[in-house]
């Protein structure tokens, strides 16, 4: 019965709270793949090169290093709760601002709608990673990071479908203008409102944190006593910042193939914006089942770092694939990315904040920060793409290759005092 309890994926009083935690997962995942949607529409409608049209990856990613921070210290002060609700109300802000951008047709004010949206974002996945892994016990936490995490890429799914059938659809009568990119966010906005009010009324029970002290003892430690000390402790903890590292290198990575992928259908295999988005959603149906499957299935028998480190090198060998432009066979491995890729953010994010413990708020601030990555990435990846979008994804394989490095070396939880090491 112990060990039953010990790996249990969370405990009763936790299911509501879990189940209600999952759905800003599958939300954020609709918003960050609309605005890869994006990057085709306004290419047409806008009239803005393919390094331009990345700004819109550089006008969400860049909201997570400038938000992280404050949203720890808020979290911090109010709790899990009340940092959700921060979250949802920036997130609402940003979605409603694109009606006045649609109505200017303005590129910089709808990136300026973007950063403000991915501010409540940012704020979210600051909170929403420590809160999913405080819910049961420490051993389990990557099983509950890719179930929500799961949930995020359902969103990803539905996010090119709405943005391929409403924006991008051929034939469509406002598919040349900014019409449904009004409509559409004007509904997320109300939908964000809703789950913010769900949330308002949710009861959370108290959580408790768990930490190995220097001795390798096991500590249980109440939320109200979970009070981080320094920024030089936090960071002796070698695995975290590596983490950071890792994270910064795997969101890049990601932010670059989705930001081009539509393109690369476009120009290499000749489909129609709207097929191309297609084609997005159902790579992001293999980025949902390996999530799920890494929940359920594979880290029953794989330790997180074994697990992320096949998948890292599944990305690489997708990546070459992709380079080649080999037709059909280049696609379907450009699609295959997203599934070997599906299972690093959450993993990367419950090996960072193993053993922290009291630092784990703090902590999450910080990976989160790691983000910043989508935000230069793909405007490099642009760059290649205005000459030979194929060859754009050679870069990731730089970003792969850290985190293959990451799992296999640099994830292991050490301390950094010399006799510790």
């Amino acid at each position: 019965m112990p060990d039953k309890i010990k790996h249990a994926f969370t405990e009763r009083k936790y299911v509501v709270t879990l189940l209600c935690l999952v759905t800003l997962f599958m939300m954020w995942g609709i918003s960050m793949t609309m605005g890869d949607v994006l990057n085709k529409h306004f290419k047409a409608v806008l009239h803005v090169s393919t390094s331009r049209s990345t700004l819109i990856q550089f006008s969400i990613f860049i909201a997570y290093p400038v938000m992280a921070i404050p949203a720890g210290l808020f979290m911090k002060k109010y709790g899990y709760k009340y940092g959700v609700l921060l979250g949802l109300l920036l997130f609402a802000s940003g979605a409603f601002l694109f009606i006045p951008a649609a109505d200017a047709a303005s590129f910089t004010f709808f990136r300026v709608s973007l950063f403000i949206l991915a501010c409540g974002m940012a704020t979210l996945e600051t909170v929403a990673h420590p809160f999913g892994a405080s819910l049961g016990r420490q051993e389990t936490s990557a099983h509950r990071l890719n179930f929500a995490q799961g949930f995020n890429g359902l969103g990803g799914v539905i996010g090119p479908i709405i943005g391929g059938h409403f924006i991008l659809r051929a034939g469509q009568i406002h598919s040349n203008d900014l019409y449904w990119v009004k409509v559409l966010y004007a509904v997320i906005g109300c939908v964000i409102l809703v789950i913010a009010c769900a949330f308002f009324f949710l009861k959370v029970p108290p959580i408790v944190e768990e930490a190995v002290d220097a001795n390798g003892s096991l500590l249980v430690i109440a939320d109200t006593e979970a009070k981080p000390q320094s920024l030089k402790g936090l960071f002796k903890h070698r695995h975290f910042a590596w983490a950071i590292l890792a994270q910064f290198c795997n969101v890049a990575a990601q932010a670059g193939v989705w930001a081009l992928f539509i393109i690369y259908g476009v120009s290499i295999m000749h489909l129609t914006g709207e097929r191309a988005a297609y084609f997005f959603a159902f790579s992001m149906v293999l980025k949902t089942s390996s999530r799920f499957l890494g929940a359920f299935v594979f880290l029953r028998f794989l330790k997180p770092n074994q697990f992320l480190a096949i998948f890292a090198a599944g990305c690489i060998i997708m990546c070459l694939i992709t380079a080649q432009a080999y037709g059909w066979v280049s696609f379907i491995a450009l699609m295959m990315i997203n599934c070997f890729m599906g299972v690093m953010y959450p993993t990367i994010y419950s090996l960072g904040l193993k053993d922290l413990g009291p630092y784990k708020q703090q902590a999450s601030s910080f990976i989160v920060m790691g983000v910043a990555g989508g935000a230069v990435f793909p405007y490099l990846m642009g760059r290649v793409a205005d000459h030979n979008v194929a060859t754009a994804y050679y870069l990731p394989v730089i970003c792969y290759a850290f985190i293959f490095l990451f799992a296999v070396k640099l994830s292991k939880v050490r301390i950094g005092h010399p006799k510790q090491a």
